[in-house]
């Protein structure tokens, strides 16, 4: 299936990401999540040659979006592709010579792209190969995980990622199946789960069992965890940080990191009363797509923007 970069992602909160990185036109600017480019155009098109941006992405079908990132006339070499985890930041921030950055976006979750793709896996909407891997070159696939992990770590999966309250019984569900045939298509995996759905509930319910396969498949919570204390360490003290969550359990990590400082949201004082997090709330409450945005986009009407300048 070919993608135009228009249809490849359609970037959410397009505006109030950018504009909350407060931009300095000389800065250093990270986009983690390059996906279709759109967050990175709107950031490139506000930076003077002086600038530089850096886009991180781990998906080899993002990288063919950069020629129609300098297609405009952009000055390219004040642009740089990273094809890498997010979670690498800085260790490739080290490689690049960069010391310190003015500010860093992440639109967290799956491209548009990946859910059309029908031979990924990453819906249920088409009949393909197991596989949900952003990065095909590496880790395991998702039937290599519905093959490998025990019943209680399959369920745990299923309760934490996908907030399903009958994981146990999906995840027995899963053990007594592939003891007698493996699980390797998106159709063979709803064939075994779908009796365990009520009807009403059930596309929804389908839709979350995925979800929590694929955030482990890709280590998305481990890797959000390591880029939130990597960014603490390389933001410039007035730098910004914009974080798009489309999970609660995301949301909960990034809302706990802006507000005290660590992943756990341990909250610390010293001797006056004042909170020693490294960052400040640049909007206390947290900042959603408006009707017409989520109109228009269906997927973003589960985003949460959350944005944080560094002390």
């Amino acid at each position: 299936m070919v993608k135009t970069v228009e249809t490849y992602h359609v970037p959410v909160l397009l505006c109030e990401s950018v504009d909350g990185l407060n931009i300095d036109p000389d800065g250093i600017y990270v986009d983690v999540t390059f996906g279709g480019g759109g967050h990175s155009k709107e950031i490139f098109s506000r930076l003077s040659n002086k600038g530089h941006l850096y886009s991180f992405d781990q998906d080899a079908d993002a990288e063919q979006n950069i020629h129609e990132f300098g297609a405009n006339g952009n000055k390219l070499e004040n642009f740089t592709f990273v094809r890498s985890n997010f979670r690498y930041l800085l260790n490739w921030m080290r490689y690049y010579g960069v010391e310190q950055i003015d500010g860093l976006l992440g639109d967290l979750g799956v491209s548009s792209h990946h859910f059309d793709d029908e031979q990924r896996g990453f819906s249920f909407r088409f009949d393909a190969p197991l596989d949900m891997r952003m990065n095909k070159r590496a880790g395991k696939t998702a039937a290599a995980i519905l093959h490998e992990y025990d019943e209680e770590q399959l369920a745990n999966i299923f309760y934490l990622y996908g907030e399903l309250k009958n994981s146990r019984k999906i995840a027995a569900a899963i053990v007594n199946s592939r003891a007698k045939t493996p699980i390797l298509t998106t159709k063979g995996f709803q064939n075994v789960v779908e009796p365990l759905f009520k009807r009403e509930r059930e596309k929804k319910e389908m839709a979350k069992l995925f979800q929590a396969l694929r955030i482990e498949v890709n280590q998305e919570m481990a890797a959000l965890k390591e880029l939130l204390n990597s960014t603490s360490k390389i933001l410039k003290p007035g730098g910004r940080l914009s974080i798009i969550t489309y999970h609660s359990l995301e949301d909960r990590i990034v809302k706990n990191m802006m507000k005290s400082g660590n992943i756990e949201g341990k909250v610390e004082q010293d001797s006056f009363g004042r909170i020693s997090s490294p960052f400040k709330l640049i909007n206390n409450k947290v900042i959603v797509p408006n009707s017409n945005e989520q109109e228009n986009n269906p997927r973003s009407r589960s985003a949460k923007l959350r944005i944080a300048e560094k002390k």
